[in-house]
């Protein structure tokens, strides 16, 4: 029990601060709404894991990957902001995978069970999410520059398209990580709380991008540890600690 309850500490620990840290990026890009609607195009992918008894972070990766793809191609062929085709998305797969998945995991699949996390599973996330935090890191000046103004970040050689895409697929292997430790309905505000947290309190984007990912791995330990106290579910108990820190944060906003 002890050594499940630290395997559920790391795998928290290093999927929420990295949850936080693109949490940043999406904040600022104005895509909070984003990473929520993502959580539920993973639905069906989640049904299908349970169903055949396949592993259900991979398998929500692949229906995220190609939800993503989906939304890429339609945003390049139409007129329509992102927010828009993400919606017609999310409620497609809400929709189909509220009929696949069984009635006895759904609620698993909605706020997620971290204390049945594998080693191996621990062992990925870190690597995963690890990964997710370095390629942003590399990426993140562009993606902020390109916020401000696509045309100046063209002039300097960024590749705008290229860098959403990328940026995109990192959120998806975050959420796909964080549907174990909050769920889907719930991996949304992960992404997104940490981040306006930090903004409340940073004074310049170095503060504001390391500070969205320590939020979010408080966020995730404190949430681990009143599971371990309450044995209450573990998912809500992250998220509510998470607005905790938000609230706190509104009294020191700078």
């Amino acid at each position: 029990m002890i050594n499940q309850f630290f395997i559920s500490l790391i795998v928290g620990i290093f999927v929420g601060g990295a949850a936080g840290y693109l949490g940043s990026l999406m904040l600022t890009k104005r895509m909070a709404l984003v990473g929520d609607a993502l959580g539920h195009v993973a639905l069906p992918g989640i049904g299908i894991a349970i169903l055949l008894g396949l592993n259900l972070s991979l398998v929500a990766f692949l229906f995220l990957a190609l939800g993503i793809i989906l939304i890429w191609a339609l945003e390049l062929k139409t007129s329509l902001p992102m927010e828009a085709l993400v919606g017609v998305v999310f409620v497609i797969s809400l929709a189909v995978g509220f009929l696949i998945i069984p009635g006895a995991d759904l609620e698993t699949a909605l706020i997620g069970d971290i204390s049945q996390v594998s080693s191996i599973m621990a062992i990925s996330a870190v690597i995963l999410s690890s990964a997710a935090f370095l390629i942003t890191n590399k990426i993140y000046s562009g993606l902020i520059l390109s916020t401000i103004s696509s045309d100046l970040a063209e002039v300097e050689g960024i590749k705008t398209k290229k860098y959403n895409l990328i940026y995109l697929f990192l959120i998806a292997v975050i959420v796909a990580l964080g549907i174990r430790v909050t769920g889907s309905l719930l991996v949304g505000a992960l992404v997104i709380i940490p981040a306006a947290t930090a903004r409340n309190l940073s004074k310049n984007l170095r503060q504001y991008a390391f500070g969205s990912l320590l939020f979010g791995a408080l966020s995730c330990i404190f949430g681990i540890l009143l599971f371990k106290i309450t044995n209450l579910p573990a998912g809500p108990l992250i998220i509510l600690s998470s607005g905790f820190f938000f609230i706190i944060s509104l009294l020191f906003k700078k």
